[in-house]
C-alpha cells in the first residue's frame, strides 16, 4: 500500500484582528487543516507575523505580546478574505503552507516574516532561514552558522522563541545525535516534518534520476 496524498487544506475559521495602537494596521488570520492538525497563520499585509500547528488563534497573540509585540486586539467575524487586497501577505502564507504539504518547501521561505530581534536573534533567524528543505543541523551547527559556535544554548532558546514556525524552519534544528529534541508544537509533529521533508527528497532523487 502506498503512501497516502496529503489532504487538501481546508479553511476551518477566518479573522481579522483589529490593532488598538497600531495606527490603521489590521492583522489577518486563518485556521487551516493539515496533515499535521491545525495551522494557524497571523499576518499584517506585509508580513506574518505569528504562525504555528495549533487552532486557536489566542495562543500566537499571547507569544506575540510575550515577544515584545505590545497591542490591544479586538477580535471580529471576518468572513471573506479574498475580498481584501491587503491580506496578500496572508493569501501568499497559505499558498506556501500549501506547497509544503505537496513537497515543495521552497515557497514558505519565500514569506516574509517579522519577529522583534536583537541582533544576535536576527543572525540565528538568518541561520535558520537558510536551513534547506529536507535538511537538518545540530543547534551547534546553527549557533556556528550564526557567527557564535560557542553561544549553543543561547541559539536553542531563539529556535524556541520562534512565532513563525515553518516560515522560520526551527523544525529542522536537532540534537547532536540525530534525535529531533524538543519543540513547541510537540516532537510528534516535528518528526512527521523532518520525515515528511527526508520521503519527499528521496521521492525527487529517484524522479530525477530516471
Amino acid at each position: 500500500m502506498g503512501p497516502q496524498e496529503p489532504s487538501p487544506l481546508v479553511p476551518t475559521g477566518s479573522y481579522w484582528y483589529r490593532p488598538v495602537r497600531m495606527g490603521s494596521m489590521t492583522l489577518y488570520c486563518r485556521v487551516v487543516a493539515t496533515p499535521d492538525g491545525p495551522f494557524t497563520v497571523i499576518a499584517s499585509a506585509d508580513a506574518v507575523l505569528a504562525s504555528g500547528w495549533t487552532a486557536d488563534p489566542d495562543f500566537l497573540l499571547v507569544r506575540l505580546r510575550l515577544s515584545g509585540t505590545a497591542f490591544d486586539i479586538d477580535l471580529h467575524p471576518y468572513p471573506d478574505i479574498s475580498s481584501d487586497p491587503e491580506s496578500n501577505c496572508l493569501d501568499q502564507a497559505l499558498a506556501a503552507v500549501s506547497a509544503y504539504y505537496q513537497g515543495d518547501g521552497t515557497p514558505a521561505q519565500q514569506v516574509p516574516t517579522h519577529q522583534p530581534a536583537t541582533a544576535f536573534h536576527t543572525a540565528v533567524r538568518r541561520a535558520l532561514h537558510d536551513i534547506a528543505y529536507g535538511h537538518r543541523i545540530a543547534y551547534a551547527e546553527l549557533a556556528a552558522a550564526a557567527g557564535h559556535p560557542r553561544a549553543v544554548r543561547a541559539a536553542a532558546t531563539v529556535c524556541s522563541h520562534n512565532n513563525t514556525a515553518l516560515f522560520i524552519p526551527c523544525h529542522r534544528v536537532v540534537r547532536r545525535d540525530g534525535t529531533p529534541g524538543g519543540f513547541l508544537y510537540g516532537t510528534a509533529i516535528k518528526q512527521s516534518l523532518l520525515t515528511r521533508e527526508a520521503e519527499s527528497q528521496i521521492r525527487f532523487s529517484v524522479v530525477f534520476r530516471k
